[in-house]
């Protein structure tokens, strides 16, 4: 059985790696070695490991306000074993316990593996509220 953990530095191949395998085609954020690593130190990224493999992952950020969790991804072979469920939940503690008191999940609508695990995991689609994002260019 995969065991839940916060991301550690070694951690960031395999986490880019699944994220390549297991990319949802809505995704439009490119992913890279420097933003996994900064996860990895503000301790938002969470991993699924078994037998030293990287099996999961999950991103629950905590920005001061509320709890956000997005890049939620579960290795194709390994899907329908609770991963997915044991990470949210994971995530559920770590942000609490941070002060948490309302967790937003990242999905794409179009994603219907994506939105019925969110609401497989008691989670709504929020119908009061519209995402507006944009792009920053990042200096070099």
């Amino acid at each position: 059985m995969a065991a839940v953990r916060a991301g550690r530095a070694g951690d960031v191949e395999a986490v880019l790696a699944l994220w390549g395998e297991a990319r949802s085609p809505f995704a439009v954020t490119p992913d890279d070695a420097e933003s996994v690593a900064r996860l990895v130190e503000r301790g938002a990224l969470l991993v699924a490991e078994d037998d030293g493999a990287i099996v999961g992952a999950l991103v629950a950020a905590w920005d001061g306000w509320r709890g956000n969790m997005y890049r939620l991804a579960v290795r194709a072979g390994r899907r329908r074993e609770g991963i997915a469920r044991r990470l949210v939940e994971a995530g559920h503690a770590r942000l609490r316990a941070q002060g948490a008191r309302r967790v937003t999940a990242l999905v794409a609508p179009e994603d219907d593996a994506a939105t019925g695990l969110w609401r497989a995991a008691g989670y709504q689609q929020d119908p009061q509220h519209t995402r507006f994002v944009r792009n920053l260019e990042i200096p070099v």
